[in-house]
C-alpha cells in the first residue's frame, strides 16, 4: 500500500471532470448511505471508486478505453479485481455527463444485487 500513496495523491489531484462530477454524487455517503473511496489501491491497481462494504468498483472510462488494446487491458484488470471479490462496473465519461442519474441508479442497483 505504501508504494501507491504518491500515485493516489497525484490521481486525486488530477482527476478528470467526469470523475469529479461522479465523486460529488458519491462522496459523504450521498448514494444510499454507501461509503465510497476514490483512487483506492486494490491488488496491483488503483481503482477510480470503490465501496469496500458493498464490494463494488466503479471505473470511469474515457475515449482512450475504446481501442482494442485498451479493451483487452481493461478485461484483464476486471478479471483480477473480480478475483479479489469485487464486482466491477464501467461507465463512460459521456454517461456521467449526459445521464448521471442513470449512472447512479445503475450503481445502486448493482449494490442491491450483492
Amino acid at each position: 500500500m505504501e508504494r501507491f500513496k504518491a500515485r493516489v495523491r497525484s490521481l486525486r489531484a488530477s482527476q478528470t471532470s467526469a470523475e469529479a462530477k461522479l465523486w460529488q454524487a458519491l462522496r459523504n455517503r450521498r448514494l444510499a448511505r454507501w461509503k465510497f473511496r476514490r483512487q483506492h489501491p486494490i491488488d496491483r491497481y488503483i481503482v477510480d471508486f470503490v465501496t469496500l462494504d458493498g464490494k463494488l468498483i466503479v471505473e470511469v472510462d474515457g475515449v482512450t478505453h475504446s481501442t482494442p488494446a485498451e479493451t483487452g487491458r481493461d478485461q484483464i484488470r476486471t478479471e483480477i479485481l473480480e478475483s479479489c471479490g469485487f464486482f466491477v462496473v464501467r461507465v463512460t465519461n459521456a454517461d456521467v455527463y449526459e445521464n448521471l442519474e442513470g449512472v447512479l441508479e445503475m450503481i445502486e442497483t448493482s449494490l442491491r444485487l450483492e
